[in-house]
């Protein structure tokens, strides 16, 4: 028995066995079986041999991320080293700024050319996106305390499984048509992972640069600006690896429509198919189609592929930067910086976590986070098919699919080079003076977009493109340079002791953002859309409309709710001289957006510091 080596209650149990059984032998007068004792012994003492390495193969994981792995030894000063892990980490969860490359697709998953009706509306594939910044927020507000008691490597490697988790049931959701199994995976799931490795990065490098925390901050969220920069180039090219193009049956097809679509009989069975002209192929990177009919449901995007592949890969780059990561020791001083300290507890002044929704200054920059954030998601969400919509019909040659592809590194590259750009102004003349400049500055351009559209169509100018793609940038800058400033700026207000816990509830009004912003700005493009559909078929002969969509101008609703009349379909019948109203559809939304950032600038101009009654006492 005592070389069983079992410990403890196992041990224990051991024995019982051992007394027992030769109790029930002893008194009931039966030879005691020396064989049946021993393998029931050894039975049980391998057990237990079983269950310990079980118990030691636990805590050893446990002890990998546990509060004191995530702190770095006192000999360890090199502090430059944490910014790999921290860009890493945030240039992963940075993916969603470039979900417009995947919406597209999923638009048109079935029709593949054009969206057929079962198809999912824009509307539908940009709520995840949204979904997920919504989660991104609650989740960061919610587990800001259980952060700082587990520490960030714990942290970051359970918003890895979370996040890249996400990303692979989004994938299920995509190829079995479930959309809401895209909104749990990439929306919930992607948001909580998201949530939870945001603001851990930013906390530690904020305690590695005490002296330059709004560097630290920049550039450490300069990786999730930047993430559009990855994951958009990626996207494309696994796209177009999982490709499997529609079978065409040509322009002279007999057809049918019921309910609003459109079929055609091959082999004896009816089958449901979508036309494609010249502007629906346009909007497409995909080679070798023609415009005509093609079979709904005979090619594949290779969309949810995609997703599927990025998900492992971010998995596992995630859970890497966690190892890596890790906070400064408590005696870490910056060199050449006197007394600074990486500590947040040694802050002067601090206002605890628990009365951050009792500060009106909380609420007023929160303000500032949601019309400017509301502004930059809203455009961020449909860049491509923006840019494909508003400018391909007049500039064709220039704006290609190839260059929507573009329109979102170029916003991507702006979101990146604001974040570390602006924190470094913001070092400069202040974090209030360059959120003055953020509301003005995003006033002005968002209200003078639509009239550069308007000299884009008018003139054909590349030159005007130009503008428009340069000042679209701009604003995204400042979008990202308000997330990049933002925690930097609260631990001016509030102290950076409980920055981590505090920027998590900030990010509740992120959540506000990313369900306002992009409903807002597709809900407001919809009803233009609707109008323009309206006042074409106002115009065009019901003869000519009933010709080339099968059904007359009474079942319009149902034609239009089934995708088979689109503001493009018309205008190939409308009369002569009848204007596209394509490229205006997004006027109302761009002028929506300046409107509400007014009412953050006066928000913003309200801020005073903070009443010294709501610092925490020093013990």
């Amino acid at each position: 028995v005592v070389s069983t080596q079992s410990t403890g209650s196992g041990l224990q149990e051991v024995m019982l066995t051992c007394s027992s059984h030769l109790f029930r032998n002893v008194f009931s007068s039966r030879p005691t079986s020396l064989y049946c004792l021993s393998t029931s012994l050894a039975n049980r003492a391998n057990f237990y041999q079983t269950q310990n390495a079980i118990q030691k193969r636990t805590l050893s994981l446990s002890s990998v991320f546990s509060p004191e792995k995530s702190v770095a030894s006192p000999n360890f000063t090199n502090r430059w080293a944490m910014i790999a892990p921290a860009f890493l980490t945030h240039l992963c969860i940075g993916a969603p700024y470039a979900w417009s490359a995947m919406s597209g697709p999923l638009t048109r998953d079935a029709g593949f050319v054009c969206s057929s009706a079962d198809d999912w509306s824009m509307t539908s594939a940009t709520a995840p996106m949204a979904i997920l910044f919504a989660f991104h927020g609650l989740s960061a507000a919610l587990a800001g305390k259980w952060q700082m008691k587990v520490g960030p490597r714990a942290t970051i490697a359970a918003a890895a499984l979370s996040f890249g988790g996400g990303f692979l049931l989004s994938a299920v959701g995509v190829a079995t048509h479930n959309i809401g199994l895209v909104y749990l995976g990439y929306g919930v799931l992607g948001g909580i992972g998201l949530g939870l490795s945001y603001t851990p990065p930013i906390q530690t490098l904020i305690e590695w640069f005490p002296e330059k925390k709004g560097l630290a901050s920049g550039l450490t969220i300069m990786g999730f600006g930047s993430g559009a920069l990855l994951f958009a180039p990626a996207a494309g090219v696994l796209l177009d690896k999982f490709t499997r193009l529609p079978t065409y049956l040509g322009t002279a097809v007999d057809t049918v429509t019921e309910n609003g679509r459109l079929y055609t009989e091959i082999g004896g069975k009816m089958m449901e198919v979508v036309y494609a002209n010249a502007a629906d192929l346009a909007k497409l990177s995909t080679q070798g189609l023609q415009e005509g009919f093609y079979i709904v449901g005979s090619g594949n995007t290779g969309a949810a592929m995609t997703l599927a592949t990025i998900g492992v890969g971010y998995t596992l780059a995630m859970l890497g930067s966690a190892l890596a990561l890790k906070k400064p020791h408590p005696s870490y001083r910056v060199a050449g910086a006197g007394e600074v300290s990486t500590t947040p507890s040694q802050s002067a002044v601090n206002v605890h976590t628990d009365n951050m929704f009792k500060l009106p200054q909380f609420y007023a920059l929160g303000t500032v986070l949601v019309v400017v954030a509301s502004g930059g998601m809203g455009l961020i969400g449909v860049a491509k098919p923006l840019m494909s919509e508003v400018f391909s019909g007049t500039l064709p040659s220039i704006v290609t699919a190839s260059f929507a592809s573009s329109y979102i590194l170029m916003l991507s590259i702006g979101n990146l080079g604001g974040r570390l750009a602006w924190a470094a102004v913001s070092d400069k003349i202040g974090r209030a003076a360059t959120f003055h400049l953020f509301n003005f500055g995003s006033i002005a351009i968002y209200a003078s977009l639509p009239t550069i559209i308007q000299q884009v169509i008018n003139n054909q100018s590349a030159g005007s493109l130009a503008a428009f793609c340069g000042l679209s940038v701009a604003a995204i800058s400042m979008f990202g340079g308000v997330y990049s400033i933002l925690p930097a700026y609260e631990s001016d207000l509030f102290g950076t002791k409980y920055v981590g816990a505090n920027h998590g509830k900030m990010l509740l009004f992120s959540s506000t953002a990313a369900i306002a912003g992009p409903s807002s700005f597709l809900y407001l493009k919809s009803l233009s859309e609707k109008a323009a559909i309206t006042d074409l078929v106002s115009k065009i002969d019901p003869v000519a409309f009933k010709d080339k969509f099968g059904s007359d101008v009474s079942a319009l609703d149902t034609l239009i709710e089934a995708k088979t009349v689109t503001v493009a379909k018309l205008m190939e019948i409308a009369p002569a001289g009848v204007m596209d109203p394509t490229p205006f559809l997004y006027d109302t939304s761009f002028y929506s957006i300046a409107a509400a950032i007014g009412i953050g600038a006066v928000a913003h101009a309200m801020i005073r510091p903070v009443n010294p009654k709501w610092y925490e006492k020093a013990r």
